[in-house]
């Protein structure tokens, strides 16, 4: 008869075993993809890529303006949704602890943050495309902003929850007011958390496809007015990669390198904040 304690080690190594075996299988194809847009977006890199506009059918070309309009949507949707994250977010940490209306936000926070995207692209359609009766660049920022929103409220709601409770007793005892403790104390301890929250909020919208398509559309030509249809990576990606032509094949490769390695950039910034800041503490 198996003891209790040998029942208990068998169980934990198996569990181990399929934890490993799982982490294997999901590494395994994430090598697999890195490794393909890798090999394959390499040999697309050339200088009118980042020179020349998106090409008609079956000519070659470049994609400055799908980088140019995707480098504006992307900071349209920061400016927008990372102002009102984090109000959001020190409003559920500061103002509304226990309240149910702290925690109806909360809740309807995290529905929106996974909500698929569609959806917020199909929704801003409705509010913004529909009553323009044209695709724009400022729809397509306003889409994205509404996925930066959930992020960044997440982010500043629990790294203001990390301060300690001392910090605001100790500055309201000295008679600050409570925006000067929140600014000047809370905002101070807190702002490394708030940066990376942004940044990964970032890192995910910059390679977002389904919100754009209902919103900014595309264009081949090269814009500056937002009011108007503006080119991106993630759509010329994905009307490249369907096409016939070999070289929008190309140029499609060439964009998933550019965007992996943004991305990934990105991420890495992020995680040295977070470590600078953790070695900072110690």
């Amino acid at each position: 008869m198996v003891s209790l304690y040998g029942w208990r080690g068998f169980k934990n190594a198996a569990a181990q075993v399929l934890a490993v075996i799982a982490t294997l299988f999901g590494l395994f194809f994430l090598v697999w993809i890195l490794w393909t847009t890798l090999s394959k977006g390499i040999a697309s890199i050339n200088v009118a890529l980042f020179t020349q506009m998106t090409p008609p059918p079956g000519e070659e070309g470049g994609m400055l303006n799908a980088f140019f309009g995707s480098a504006v949507m992307s900071l349209l949707g920061i400016l927008i949704g990372a102002p009102v994250g984090v109000l959001a977010g020190t409003y559920l940490a500061e103002y509304a602890r226990g309240s149910w209306m702290g925690e109806t936000v909360r809740f309807v926070n995290d529905i929106l943050l996974s909500a698929p995207s569609i959806v917020l692209g199909l929704f801003v359609y409705t509010l913004v495309v529909a009553q323009m009766e044209h695709f724009s660049g400022l729809a397509g920022g306003i889409a994205l902003a509404f996925i930066v929103l959930p992020v960044v409220v997440r982010t500043t709601d629990e790294m203001l929850r990390l301060v300690p409770t001392q910090m605001r007793e100790a500055a309201l005892s000295l008679g600050v007011p409570q925006w000067k403790v929140t600014l000047q104390v809370l905002y101070r301890s807190s702002l490394p958390g708030i940066v990376t929250g942004i940044l990964l909020a970032l890192a995910r919208i910059s390679g977002e496809t389904a919100p754009l398509l209902f919103t900014a559309l595309n264009n081949q030509y090269w814009t500056t007015n937002i009011l108007s249809p503006m080119a991106n990576v993630p759509v010329v990606i994905f009307q490249y990669a369907m096409s016939p032509f070999e070289t929008w094949h190309t140029l499609a490769w060439a964009g998933a390198f550019m965007l992996t390695l943004f991305v990934l950039l990105v991420s890495l910034i992020a995680r040295a904040i977070v470590l600078r800041n953790k070695i900072s503490h110690d």
